[in-house]
């Protein structure tokens, strides 16, 4: 059963930066497309950013997002710089086992989710 674990949320002033983590266990990181999904009081949630060979993200977060993968480390990381207080969510690490050319961001297309880490972007 694969597994994901994510950490690294906390408050940050608008304009700071934040880096999540993803740990996977139970197989390897490669044999799945990551993504990282947010989820902000009375919103949907929505696709942030995925990486399979190359990354994909949402426009809103494109330029100040950056997803990358440590295969050594089953771990998958998302750097957010320039952060806004619409940025303020729940942050979940999920996981997909269609290995597309490029990755979608859809929440029904991941198979396996982690609990999440609050982030809250607030002065």
């Amino acid at each position: 059963q694969l597994q994901l674990v994510e950490s690294g949320g906390g408050l940050v002033q608008p304009g700071g930066s934040l880096g999540l983590s993803c740990v996977v266990s139970g197989s390897s990181l490669n044999d799945y497309t990551i993504g990282w999904f947010r989820k902000a009081p009375g919103k949907e949630r929505e696709g942030v950013s995925c990486i399979t060979v190359s990354p994909n993200y949402l426009d809103s977060v494109k330029g100040r997002f950056t997803i990358s993968k440590d295969s050594a480390k089953n771990t998958v990381y998302l750097q957010m710089n320039s952060l806004e207080p619409e940025d303020t969510a729940i942050y979940y690490c999920a996981a997909s086992y269609r290995l597309r050319a490029e990755c979608i961001l859809s929440t029904s297309d991941y198979d396996y989710w982690g609990q999440g880490t609050q982030v809250t972007v607030s002065s």
